[in-house]
């Protein structure tokens, strides 16, 4: 039986600007968090098949080969349970119905969405 809190999910950050998502990544592995990257949705969706302890992906929205809505869509059809947080630095016009992070974000909203995520 294992004694404390579980081991922290694998997280996946994908956004086509790499400087992003390496500040992101290297934020969440200093919180202790295992974490991949991805620069767009396809890659994404290759590293959730490669991945079966992929627990949670945070992804841009706005990408050129596949938006993060549909990045979003696509992966929770194939993992029921996978935890998705959506980020952008634009005006969504439309409500979306997962959590959403407003670019540029801080990093403790980060840490918060990332925990409230994975407690939900």
């Amino acid at each position: 039986m294992m004694e404390g809190r579980e081991a922290a999910p694998t997280i996946l950050v994908v956004d086509d600007d790499p400087d992003v998502r390496l500040i992101v990544a290297e934020f969440l592995e200093d919180f202790g968090y295992s974490v991949l990257q991805a620069a767009g949705g396809a890659e994404a969706l290759e590293m959730l098949e490669q991945h079966p302890d992929l627990g949670m992906i945070i992804t841009d929205v706005r990408m050129p080969d596949m938006s993060g809505l549909e990045l979003a869509e696509r992966a929770a059809e194939r993992r029921r349970d996978l935890k998705i947080i959506l980020t952008s630095g634009y005006f969504l016009p439309q409500t979306v119905a997962r959590r959403f992070l407003r670019k540029p974000f801080r990093m403790k909203e980060l840490e918060a969405a990332v925990r409230a995520e994975l407690a939900a």
